[in-house]
C-alpha cells in the first residue's frame, strides 16, 4: 500500500519537492506552478488576460500555526501578522496566499509588510534587493485541514485535493513565511 502524504494530519505535511514521490504529485502543470522560483504575482500578470487584483481575506494578529511556528523557529506564544489574500484574475481566485510574519520582523523597512492592503506581497518582496528565499516546501491539502475552506471558500465545486507551497523569505535578513495554495482555475492559464 502507497502512503499518501495527504493522509498523514489535520495540517499538511510540507516536503521539499524531491521528498514527494512521482505518484504522489499533481499533473505536470501544476507542478510547474508549485516548482516555479520567480516571482508568482509576475507571472500570473504575464498570464492572466484580463485584471489580476488582490483580494484581502483577513489580516490581523493571530496565533500562527504549529508547523508555521517550528518553520519560523518563533516560541509556542508568540503572535505574528497573519495575511490571507486570494489572487483573482478577472474575478475567480486563482491562488490562495497565507504570510506569516514575526512580529520582530516588522521592524524598520519591513513595517511596510503590514500595511499593503490590497497590493501583491510578491512585488515588493521580488523588487528590494535584500531578499532572499529560503527552501520551498510543497504539500496537498485535503478538505480536513484547516486552511482549505478558507482557501477554497468561494469556489461553487470543491476540489478533493489542492496544491501549495512555501517559503521562508528573508528581508533584510528579518523571515517571513509564505504560503501560495492553487486554485482549479490555475489549469486554465497553463
Amino acid at each position: 500500500m502507497r502512503l499518501n502524504i495527504c493522509n498523514l494530519s489535520s495540517e499538511p505535511r510540507w516536503s521539499l519537492p524531491e521528498q514527494v514521490s512521482r505518484a504522489q504529485t499533481p499533473d505536470l502543470l501544476v507542478m510547474g506552478w508549485l516548482l516555479d522560483t520567480g516571482s508568482l504575482t509576475q507571472r500570473l500578470r504575464a498570464a492572466c488576460p484580463g485584471q489580476l487584483r488582490v483580494e484581502v481575506l483577513d489580516q490581523a494578529f493571530r496565533r500562527p500555526t504549529l508547523s508555521e511556528l517550528q518553520t519560523l523557529d518563533m516560541p509556542i506564544n508568540e503572535l505574528a501578522w497573519v495575511r490571507q489574500v486570494h489572487l483573482l484574475c478577472d474575478g475567480k481566485p486563482l491562488v490562495f496566499a497565507r504570510t506569516v510574519i514575526p512580529v520582530s520582523s516588522l521592524v524598520g523597512r519591513c513595517r511596510r509588510l503590514a500595511r499593503l492592503g490590497n497590493r501583491p506581497l510578491g512585488a515588493l518582496l521580488f523588487a528590494d534587493k535584500s531578499m532572499r528565499r529560503g527552501e520551498m516546501e510543497i504539500a496537498c491539502l485535503k478538505p480536513r485541514h484547516a486552511v482549505f475552506p478558507v482557501a477554497t471558500r468561494h469556489l461553487l465545486r470543491k476540489p478533493a485535493a489542492i496544491w501549495g507551497r512555501r517559503s521562508v523569505f528573508f528581508l533584510n535578513r528579518k523571515p517571513l513565511l509564505v504560503s501560495e495554495v492553487f486554485l482549479p482555475e490555475i489549469a486554465q492559464l497553463g
